[in-house]
């Protein structure tokens, strides 16, 4: 679609990212599904199912970005936020991850589940995402009167330091292109391909799960709501200016956009080649609240995060499920507290959230997805264990000793190092 205006172009795309986000909250209400969830059920109950949805939903983007890309439609090179980027981040993305991972369980459920219940009616959901708009602000953004973030001042001086600065991006066509030689299209291709294919054959092999249609419908929802992003951002909307063609993405960099010189802050925010991540756009929606509801301040983000919450309300009206819901106790207050605390800063440390890094990362195939996907899953399954054996056993059961006994769960400690009786 060619405009002859920016903001007819970024209106368009607006609501159009409204309307895939809103999709996405009431299917993800009416399916149930939920990343932390899905690891919850494995860890407890050894089912896989909704972990299986989540699978499903990587594999549909996956595929996605792959027929965008060898199609010519678009590209997720250069991206917000740089999935493929050449710093190398490694720690970053584990510990932000971990950090995450820990926070989900702690806040019962990650961003977007978090959204999703605020639109059931789930009001210990609203505390979360306020205490998640402020760290993540804060990571971004400087306090009032300084210069220093919450990452420049717990993070950058000693996580940076390990940062690898690579040759090439960072997805796994490149890097075997960048070692092995050939073309990094194709490579990237078959790495895909390999991937696509080993999820699915994982996936399907569940008869239980090819017979759950809520746990299927929900995977391929997310998946391809993940793939729409990528295509609205990259290649639904142009600007025919001065007689050129250009993207909406590269007509509103700082280049092309005429205003730049008379007034900077009239620039649009946050516009780039993106798909749904929940994190940072959360902390964009209090910069909006905080600079007015100025227009130039709603981003993709702040529709994606509306567009989820609008969903998830209105299929709970529907299915008269929408119920209101507080805290048990203090006890319940505090946990909720301190998981949106962590989720804001493991999401923004580690780029992304279970669908921002564990979907639409992966889908770019950047090796620096997959580490944080590994952390969230291994801190959220870690925090329920290490709960679960205080639980159990109570006051025998420290914190030292719950964590080596979980280790040895999950075979990355021998058995000799057990120090509670498995349950």
């Amino acid at each position: 679609m060619i405009f002859e205006d920016f903001s007819s172009a970024q209106s368009t795309v607006m609501w159009a990212i409204f309307a895939v986000a809103f999709i996405l909250g009431a299917v993800a209400n009416k399916t149930n599904f939920c990343t932390m969830g899905a690891v919850s059920d494995w860890v407890n109950m050894g089912d896989r199912s909704r972990f299986r949805a989540w699978l499903l939903a990587i594999c549909v983007a996956v595929i996605g970005v792959m027929v965008l890309e060898s199609t010519g439609i678009t590209s997720v090179d250069s991206t917000l936020p740089p999935y493929r980027g050449g710093n190398f981040a490694w720690l970053e993305y584990i510990l932000g991850g971990i950090i995450f991972g820990v926070g989900m369980t702690y806040g019962s459920g990650c961003g977007n589940k978090t959204l999703v219940r605020i639109g059931g009616g789930n009001l210990k959901s609203i505390l979360v995402f306020a205490v998640i708009a402020v760290i993540a602000y804060f990571m971004l953004n400087p306090f009032p009167g300084t210069d220093k973030t919450l990452y420049s001042e717990l993070f950058y001086g000693w996580t940076s330091k390990t940062s690898v600065s690579l040759s090439t991006p960072q997805d796994l066509g490149s890097l075997l292109a960048g070692n092995l030689g050939g073309e990094v299209a194709r490579l990237r291709m078959i790495a895909g391909l390999v991937l696509a294919v080993g999820l699915a054959i994982f996936i399907f092999k569940s008869a239980d799960f090819r017979s759950s249609f809520d746990n299927i419908l929900g995977g391929l929802t997310v998946g391809l709501a993940v793939l729409a992003a990528w295509y609205i951002t990259g290649a639904l909307a142009a600007i025919s200016a001065d007689g050129e063609v250009l993207s909406w993405t590269d007509y509103a960099s700082a280049e092309s956009w005429d205003m730049l010189e008379d007034d900077p802050d009239a620039r649009p925010k946050d516009v780039g080649v993106q798909s749904f991540t929940f994190i940072n756009p959360i902390g964009q929606t209090l910069r909006l609240a905080l600079n007015n509801f100025d227009n130039v301040f709603i981003t993709f983000g702040v529709m994606a995060v509306i567009g989820v919450i609008a969903g998830s309300f209105i299929w709970a009206l529907i299915s008269r499920s929408f119920r209101i819901e507080w805290f048990v106790d203090f006890r319940d207050f505090f946990n909720h507290f301190i998981g949106g605390i962590l989720m804001g800063i493991g999401g923004v440390l580690g780029l992304g959230c279970t669908i921002g890094q564990g979907i639409s990362g992966i889908s770019t195939l950047a090796l620096g997805s997959f580490l944080a996907f590994g952390g969230i899953v291994f801190g959220s399954a870690m925090t329920m264990k290490i709960q679960y054996y205080k639980l159990v056993y109570e006051e025998e059961a420290s914190f030292i000793k719950a964590f080596l006994s979980a280790l040895v769960d999950m075979k990355l400690l021998p058995a000799g190092m057990r120090k509670l009786d498995a349950i």
